[in-house]
């Protein structure tokens, strides 16, 4: 059954509306992966001095949390295919500030671990899966440019709310700013950003991607090949999973984030063992948050005049330029490069990853095979530094954990290379088509 077009109000009426829904989209995740994945830190050591909890205890409660983030990315696919973006968006944020307004209430550590399920389930529904689909949806001629915007939001976010946060713990307490966060979370991310801007796909209200003229409707429906303006029709979940291109595209997203994980955890604790003074060390992962969102952007334009894969397998490769460069040197001017280039090659695969999915696959299954990626992705992530706090207490040194990253991302740059467009059988025009052409 076809659905009823939203009204557009006067404003919007002759103009495309997909810029404000992207908008929407992006300050739901802006406040949700601030407040997720930064901000605890800041509560970490307030808490454990409050309750006397050793900061391994109270730390696992952001493990758990990414779990939480990570592991329900399918589920988050599933919903947003079936009930769409906007609705997802208002569940998965509301759960979210929720959960975060509820940690003011909490006195034993059994607590903290619920309610980081909570919200991390609440993250994850209304996260980055929602959002990109919003952004899949209204573009596809500047898909990457869109998908670029709502990653840089999320790293704006890691740049704010610490701040945000650390400004509330001095002036009201730890309990209520918490609810505070949460009355943020609930604000910008429900409100402003899902209610009011957010709209599930252009043809609800009578607009095509990217605002283009009527005429080329037909084109859009029924094309086989993704090029200027054109869009993939064909694949069926059943269909792409026995393709072997999405598996090369989880596996090298897998490697992403096990190593984006390992350094995130330990790049501190490493420069510190160099003799870096601890805000020098930490200043180091300032550095590659900005420059991540540098590389969200450079990526999404790029991304709109060459192969996406072209540029996923550029970002492998600086990713390896810079851990040799770790690996080889002491320098702590040699280690700022290293983060410049691991941070600006982190924003270009980030914005690369969410891109090549919707050129591989279109609009139809793109939020069902995303979240089989993100998954993959984020557990990997929080698995990394698990793996190189082992390693390091085995060996008292990093470098075996370095020399694995650098085979895991050699990994990654092989299933890049070998993660070409997918073709599959036209069973109706009796011919094989390539899945995708160009960008």
């Amino acid at each position: 059954m076809a659905s009823t077009p939203e009204t557009i109000s006067p404003i919007h009426k002759n103009s495309f509306y997909g810029w404000y829904a992207l908008i929407g989209a992006a300050l739901s995740a802006f406040v949700g992966g601030g407040l997720l994945m930064y901000s605890y830190g800041v509560f970490l050591p307030v808490m454990s001095e409050e309750f006397g909890w050793s900061r391994a205890t109270i730390g696992l409660g952001m493990s758990i949390a990414v779990i939480s983030f990570g592991l329900p990315s399918p589920l988050a696919g599933f919903l947003t295919g079936k009930f769409g973006a906007k609705t997802v968006l208002i569940l998965g944020n509301l759960v979210g500030g929720l959960g975060m307004a509820s940690m003011s209430l909490v006195n034993e550590v059994w607590q903290v671990y619920l309610i980081f399920i909570t919200i991390g389930l609440g993250c994850c529904i209304g996260g980055v899966i929602p959002a990109t689909t919003v952004a899949n949806n209204w573009f596809i001629k500047k898909r990457s440019l869109a998908i670029a915007i709502i990653m840089a939001l999320v790293g704006m976010g890691g740049f704010i709310f610490p701040l945000v946060t650390t400004a509330l713990l001095t002036s009201v307490g730890w309990r209520l700013s918490w609810v505070v966060n949460g009355g943020i979370f609930i604000a910008i991310g429900v409100i402003i950003g899902s209610v009011c801007l957010v709209r599930n796909k252009p043809e609800d209200m009578g607009q095509l991607p990217d605002g283009m003229p009527a005429q080329p409707t037909r084109e859009i429906h029924s094309s086989t090949t993704v090029g200027a303006g054109q869009e993939t029709t064909g694949w069926t979940l059943k269909r792409i999973l026995r393709h072997p291109t999405i598996w090369l595209i989880i596996v090298f997203g897998a490697a992403h984030g096990f190593v984006g994980g390992t350094i995130t955890g330990h790049l501190v604790a490493y420069l510190r063992d160099l003799g870096s003074n601890p805000m020098v060390a930490a200043s180091a992962l300032s550095v590659i948050a900005g420059c991540g969102i540098i590389g969200s952007l450079v990526s999404g334009l790029l991304a709109m005049r060459v192969k996406v894969q072209h540029l996923i397998l550029t970002c492998f490769i600086l990713r390896l330029m810079a851990l040799a460069i770790l690996l080889t040197s002491q320098n702590i001017f040699l280690i700022y490069l290293y983060t410049i280039l691991f941070g600006i090659s982190t924003g270009m695969l980030m914005t690369a990853m969410f891109t090549i999915v919707g050129t591989y696959y279109g609009r139809a299954n793109f939020a069902r095979v995303q979240g089989m990626v993100f998954a993959f992705t984020v557990v990997l992530q929080a698995t990394g530094p698990t793996v190189a706090g082992a390693i390091h207490d085995s060996y008292n040194t990093y470098l075996p954990a370095f020399i694995i990253l650098v085979v895991v991302t050699f990994i990654g740059l092989v299933c890049a290379f070998l993660a070409r467009p997918p073709k599959f059988t036209n069973i109706s025009q009796g011919s094989m088509v390539v899945g995708t052409k160009g960008t």
